[in-house]
């Protein structure tokens, strides 16, 4: 029996290819097939065992990259981290995965040491420093890879929790690796492609998605501790790809080197984690020739749909499902499926859908249909060709005086509008009309319309229940890591917006987080 994952991811590149680049260094496959054993060596030395969790929150680098694959080819359960969380954050995490080792970086060992429980603690930094990595050089660069199936864990990876606790989807080998191979047949990389990862590595795009595809590929990638736009340029010409999220397009398109010269050994980029704005897929085309590929996907899935690598990408769409896939609406209330150009819930169905959650009957059973559909959450449409469009989170649906508003069909219309530089819908409670439509919308540094004409604009657009009661200009809208709008906090934010005796806010408000 085979490490089902593990043995897919390295067993693609040629030895002395180059796999993983640094500032620093340069890890050949075969490099990578000796550290893995050090480090799979010394988590078995640590009393790791198979199926035990290991937890890291480090910073990216390569060692965390080679810790992941290491935890893999030793059997254990991989629990990456946001190195931003709180010692109170990273507490409920270590109670609720139990498990036997956390990594952290060293600065951070007193604090973990003290939240730990039973879980051994060792540090790990980018610098190839820190007492894990000193215990991995002792060891032997052989390793015998321990067997894991299809059906066995190699991964818990916690939701982004924007209500409530997370819950940590439980992410097997055999969904890990079926959605590594549709994508790298899907988006054609092959050992002569080089990926700029300039992506967290503690979140599903970074660590599976980027990572997977080019190790199962035999390709090799352009680690970067983070996105700069002005070094993500300069690596271009020695590349042939990137993944990104929507902000690292419009921070390209604002830097003056992006230029069709600039692109022209690029033969893909692909935006995901948030929708890409049409404007902003319009402007890149227009700037550099290349059309942005937008795809969709989320913690408990991996990737569930694409755009075509040949054939239209379309603006808005996420395109069709992935081979081997299954997508359908639903209504949300009867699970009933609707035809194509109806909105409801998006349900997925495929080997890519995680196992359920860690440690969470009732939510796992919440989360499932008969026949394995998983409820995603997300509302949106399939149109006649299979393409799917997403029109926002089921828990951003507005109902206002009994009727349903989708916030992006709003936010479409606010953000075509001169000075508007993003928005964001959200319903807000209102004592006649249950929620009420407010937008919040982002004006940059430039002047911002008046209230009043923005209103003006849209009430050629959309009908009067779809339109803001209210708008409220900031600077900046809140994100997440991934950049993805925090309407929650938004909600919160303005949640007495409508009590009566409220304040009426007029003035240019800052919501930076």
């Amino acid at each position: 029996m085979t490490n089902h994952l593990f043995d897919q991811l390295l067993n693609a590149g040629a030895a002395a290819a180059p796999a993983i680049e640094t500032a620093a260094r340069l890890y050949s496959y075969a490099a990578i097939e000796a550290q893995t054993a050090r480090l799979a060596n010394a988590l078995i030395g640590l009393g790791v065992e198979p199926g035990d969790r290991v937890a890291a929150q480090v910073e990216k680098s390569a060692a965390n990259l080679l810790l992941y694959l290491a935890s893999v080819r030793a059997g254990a359960v991989y629990l990456p981290l946001n190195p931003a969380y709180t010692l109170a954050e990273l507490a409920w995490f270590i109670e609720d995965a139990a498990p036997a080792l956390v990594v952290c970086d060293p600065a951070a060992r007193e604090g973990v040491t003290a939240i730990a429980g039973t879980a051994r603690v060792e540090t790990l930094d980018g610098a190839e420093e820190g007492s894990f990595q000193a215990l991995a050089a002792k060891q032997l660069d052989s390793f015998a890879t321990v067997p894991r199936g299809a059906e066995d864990l190699a991964a818990i990876c916690y939701t982004s929790g924007t209500t409530g606790r997370s819950k940590g989807a439980m992410l097997t080998h055999g969904n890990l690796a079926s959605n590594a191979a549709a994508l790298k047949d899907l988006w054609r990389f092959t050992p002569d492609d080089a990926l700029i990862h300039a992506l967290p590595i503690y979140h599903v795009h970074g660590l599976f998605v980027a990572t997977h595809v080019v190790l199962m590929a035999g390709a090799s990638m352009i680690l970067q501790p983070g996105f700069d736009a002005g070094a993500v340029i300069a690596a271009m010409p020695r590349a042939t790809s990137l993944m990104g999220v929507p902000s690292f397009y419009t921070r390209l398109l604002a830097h003056p080197g992006l230029t069709r010269e600039a692109t022209a050994a690029m033969r893909l980029f692909v935006s995901g984690s948030a929708p890409l704005r049409a404007d902003t897929h319009q402007a890149f085309e227009r700037r550099t020739g290349h059309s942005v590929l937008e795809r969709y996907g989320m913690t408990e899935t991996g990737m569930n749909t694409s755009n075509p690598y040949d054939g239209d990408r379309v603006a808005g769409s996420v395109g069709p499902p992935l081979p081997g896939v299954s997508v359908r609406v639903t209504e949300a209330g009867t699970g009933e499926a609707l035809p194509p150009g109806r909105t409801g819930m998006i349900e997925v169905r495929g080997p890519n859908v995680c196992a359920g959650y860690w440690r969470n009957s009732e939510k796992t059973a919440e989360a499932f249909r008969a026949g394995g559909w998983f409820v995603t959450g997300d509302l949106g449409a399939l149109d006649a060709r299979g393409y799917l469009t997403i029109v926002g989170r089921d828990k951003d649906l507005i109902i206002t005086g009994g009727l349903n508003v989708y916030p992006k069909e709003v936010e479409a219309e606010l953000d075509a509008l001169a000075g508007v530089v993003e928005s964001a819908v959200i319903g807000l409670p209102h004592a006649d009309l249950g929620e009420a439509v407010t937008a919040v919308v982002a004006v940059g540094a430039g002047p911002a319309p008046s209230e009043d004409a923005v209103l003006a604009a849209l009430a050629g657009a959309l009908a009067r229940y779809k339109r803001p009661r209210r708008i409220l200009f900031v600077d900046d809208l809140p994100r997440n890591a991934m950049g993805k709008v925090q309407k929650a906090l938004l909600r919160e934010r303005y949640a007495v917006l409508y009590d009566q005796g409220a304040p009426r806010l007029n003035e240019r408000l800052a919501t930076s987080t």
